[in-house]
């Protein structure tokens, strides 16, 4: 079959790989259409000692049944699904907190992953969806489930409710697009987006209808936000976050691009700021928003840019340069 594998650090290649096998308890999926997610570019860069060259990557898919070794999953039907494979024992999967497994391994990591014809996954990791739900949609179910729960973590801080509140999201990528989207759907009306890159902010500003700002040309202000969402997770955006926000308001950080830097601690603690982080989904994240998606919540996303998996290394090559106006790229096997 064919593969895109990352091969060294900005290098992707398309490659022939072994069919994958079922084990006990698994299915081997048809790929369908699978994202290209800001992870896949870090790993890509050669910023994630966790994915090592010849790794398949990619975990946002949707795909159908071709093979299976597991009771009760047919030949034939589709799925998408969580790319954390999880012991569903320990504390956290007791507690339905299973996005943080002591024992998690995932998809386009520990285990060969979607940017391929085929794929083998856990049954148990599969999140059932309508039948006829659209491909596109279905495979943004990981990242619009990502957005889905920070945004949900979130209300439970917030002095009031997100309606009321002027709300800012730093970074106009798939995540920050799809919190906007989300936001827009539950009523916030004073919503501000910061991107660098002109090509997205015009995406954003036609698909979110919200404020589209070039940080580096158009402040701010000081203390301005009661809920700011760090999409992007760099040093400087972090520096933003803690500017923007307001005293008693809530920042949700969500990316993770740079791993340390100094935070704002008096601020945190003289202006009672709550600083939130967030990491993935549960299951029952990932099951909603499949149901979102399905009803239009997240809009049409015609924002989308779908492209054939032989086209999938310049893919990379285009959005690491920054010539890429669509905040997600689906890749069509």
């Amino acid at each position: 079959m064919k593969a895109l594998v990352y091969t060294q650090p900005g290098a992707m290649q398309l490659q022939e790989r072994p069919q994958p096998e079922a084990a006990p308890g698994e299915v081997v999926l048809k790929i369908e259409a699978v994202g290209i997610c800001g992870s896949d570019l870090h790993a890509f860069h050669g910023h994630d000692p966790r994915r090592l060259p010849g790794l398949v990557l990619g975990h946002e898919f949707v795909g159908r049944i071709e093979r299976s070794a597991a009771p009760g999953f047919e030949v034939g039907m589709r799925y998408t699904g969580n790319p954390l494979i999880v012991c569903g024992t320990c504390e956290y999967c007791a507690q339905g907190r299973n996005n943080l497994c002591a024992n998690r391994t995932m998809v386009g990591m520990t285990r060969p992953g979607a940017f391929a014809e085929s794929m083998s996954i856990p049954a148990a990791s599969l999140v059932a969806m309508p039948q006829s739900m659209d491909t596109v949609a279905a495979a943004l179910t990981e990242p619009a489930a990502t957005a889905w729960h920070a945004v949900n973590l979130s209300l439970r801080a917030l002095a009031r409710p997100v309606h009321e509140c002027r709300v800012l999201v730093i970074g106009g990528g798939a995540i920050g697009m799809l919190a906007a989207l989300l936001l827009r759907h539950l009523g916030v009306d004073r919503l501000a987006l910061t991107e660098l890159n002109p090509l997205r902010r015009a995406a954003v500003a036609e698909h979110a209808r919200c404020e589209v700002v070039d940080p580096r040309s158009q402040p701010l202000g000081e203390a301005a936000y009661d809920y700011v969402i760090d999409a992007v997770g760099a040093k400087a955006t972090r520096t933003q976050a803690f500017a923007a926000v307001k005293p008693g308001g809530v920042i949700m950080h969500v990316g993770l691009q740079d791993w340390a830097s100094e935070i704002d601690m008096r601020k945190l603690t003289l202006a009672e700021i709550t600083l939130l982080g967030t990491y993935t989904y549960t299951t029952a994240d990932l099951r909603a928003t499949v149901d979102a998606l399905h009803r239009g919540v997240f809009g049409d996303l015609s924002w989308v840019e779908q492209r054939p998996l032989d086209e999938g290394a310049q893919a990379f090559v285009d959005l690491d340069q920054g010539r890429c106006a669509a905040a997600k790229v689906v890749l069509r096997p």
